[in-house]
């Protein structure tokens, strides 16, 4: 973390002579600061009363827009997630890094016309402020739903076999289609209950086609298995395979579903990644923003330290 200080400086006859009185004072003999020039134009300061007037505003909105700038900064973090490393090369201002935007700041006259009294000022920066703060809350509501979502799903696709999503694990083939009369089931078995399933599921319920029974995947706890049997057993074979804890799970195999339900979660993911790119908002240059709060205060002669 790189730290600054915002200060005003005696006045001597030019601009010039108090750069050079400082500069000698802090770091040609003593090296106590690397120093940089914070242009500031001539503003219409107008009277004290106006500016002892603008005191209170003027520390209201230094703190929203602090608590903005932090906002960004947050929901870029939660946006890159296993790269939060890359957080502050990532946090630009005018597409350069904060520290450069500071040690060369530049006033930017058409956003901020130095025509305009103090007043004027500050309010364009507090509505530009507010709507960067609107459209960021809508990002990341945006944001906290498509990752919601895709959690949702990713959820359905891991855990145990009695809960998870068995789209990704069966095939076309594993299945009895299209068959009037014959249905093909999908049993959890524990991995211990193994030599009963074999011993025994031919024999739950009648009409179960021997031999048809065929283990698809498994994986630390259980294994699923299919069974083939007539449709009008699938009632008394439910309930037998209850009894000997064997769980019968409801799956119908569905193509055009199971390649919706991919499709979903590959078009969030994409959704979800392109939440990064789009940080882009409209209006935002917080470097710019967050300073101008600072202008009173160098009128006032007071001493600030600040965190980049």
């Amino acid at each position: 973390m790189t730290e600054f200080w915002l200060i005003s400086a005696p006045g001597e006859k030019t601009c010039q002579q108090t750069w050079d009185k400082l500069m000698g004072a802090t770091t040609r003999t003593n090296n106590l600061s690397t120093n940089h020039k914070f242009s500031i134009p001539d503003l219409k300061v107008g009277t004290l009363d106006v500016l002892v007037g603008l005191s209170d505003e003027l520390a209201k909105l230094d703190s929203f827009v602090e608590s903005v700038v932090k906002k960004v900064a947050q929901y870029m973090a939660d946006v890159l997630e296993d790269s939060r490393d890359k957080v502050q090369e990532n946090l630009l201002a005018n597409g350069v890094d904060l520290v450069t935007y500071i040690t060369r700041f530049q006033w930017d006259m058409a956003k901020y016309p130095i025509k305009q009294s103090l007043k004027n000022i500050s309010e364009i920066i507090s509505k530009q402020v507010t709507q960067i703060d609107n459209d960021l809350k809508a990002r990341a509501s945006a944001y906290n739903n498509l990752k919601g979502n895709l959690q949702n799903l990713e959820r359905k696709n891991a855990g145990s076999l009695l809960t998870r999503s068995l789209a990704d694990i069966v095939k076309k083939e594993d299945f009895v289609l299209d068959s009037e009369y014959l249905i093909t089931m999908l049993v959890v078995v524990p991995k211990t209950n193994y030599p009963d399933w074999q011993k025994t599921y031919e024999t739950l319920a009648e009409m179960v086609v021997p031999r048809s029974s065929n283990l698809l995947f498994e994986d630390s706890d259980s294994g699923l298995f299919s069974v083939t049997l007539f449709r009008k057993a699938i009632d008394d074979f439910k309930h037998k395979a209850r009894e000997n804890k064997f769980t019968v799970r409801d799956f119908q195999y569905n193509e055009e579903e199971m390649k919706a339900d991919k499709e979903e979660m590959t078009r969030l993911s994409t959704d979800k990644k392109k939440q990064f790119s789009a940080m882009d908002i409209p209006g935002l240059n917080l470097s710019q923003q967050e300073y101008y709060p600072y202008v009173y205060y160098k009128i006032d002669c007071n001493l600030l330290d600040f965190k980049v």
